[in-house]
């Protein structure tokens, strides 16, 4: 696992990973080889204002966790999948794509929603690496305002900074409604931080934590439920 990105999102998705393996003891636990480490370069300032790119430091990190046994690789954050190629050129195994794993739980938990609203970092959208993967899966996409993107990325930003409270989450929930108010018939959070303030009981529609189902697809291949996608040598 590539985390750290941020440090409260990486151990909300272990702590889902835990939660979704069926296990009696230690023992049936998956093992997870991972490298923390906050201190990626910034995907945002990378992105949108020519800042440092962090696609070697996480094609280095992805390296160490080939060499060391890991069988498949994830990043509980979604933006830093904007710099996939980088970890790709690195390494011969997997990397489960987190932006994959959540439009296929969007088929499955909204199959009826042809409008996905997101919530997403600016330099995700900016990527439009969600845009790209909903379109092929024939849906379309509902996007923030600017105005409503400048409020998400300060609401990120408080939630990177610990503050998670019932304010963030009633904000955050406003976000996802101003959504809705356009087309929007279910919601992604493409943020793994957005999950720590927001939950599905919150909205009147499907709400697809990226967090979540990355987790499910996680234990679906640690398990041998769910096979390992190929890789070239």
């Amino acid at each position: 696992m590539l985390g750290g990105m941020g440090p409260d999102a990486t151990v909300d998705f272990m702590a889902k990973v835990i939660a979704l393996t069926p296990a009696a003891g230690d023992q049936d636990h998956i093992r997870m080889l991972v490298d923390h480490n906050p201190r990626v370069p910034d995907r945002q300032a990378a992105i949108l204002a020519g800042g440092e790119n962090p696609g070697p430091v996480l094609a280095a990190m992805a390296a160490r966790l080939e060499a060391s046994g890991a069988d498949f690789l994830v990043i509980p954050c979604n933006t830093a999948h904007v710099f996939q190629d980088d970890i790709l050129a690195a390494t011969r195994i997997p990397l489960v794509s987190i932006i994959d794993a959540s439009v296929e739980a969007a088929e499955t938990e909204a199959p009826d929603a042809s409008a996905i609203g997101l919530l997403a970092t600016s330099g995700c959208l900016q990527a439009g690496i969600y845009q790209q993967a909903l379109e092929a899966a024939g849906r379309t996409s509902i996007l923030p305002t600017a105005g409503e993107l400048d409020d998400l990325m300060a609401l990120i930003k408080s939630i990177k900074a610990g503050r998670t409270d019932a304010r963030a989450a009633t904000a955050m929930g406003g976000l996802a409604k101003a959504l809705v108010a356009r087309g929007a018939q279910a919601i992604i959070a493409g943020c793994t931080e957005i999950p720590l303030v927001l939950a599905g009981a919150a909205l009147d529609m499907p709400l697809i934590s990226s967090t979540d189902a990355l987790a499910a697809r996680t234990v679906g291949l640690a398990l041998g439920e769910i096979p390992l996608p190929n890789r070239q040598p």
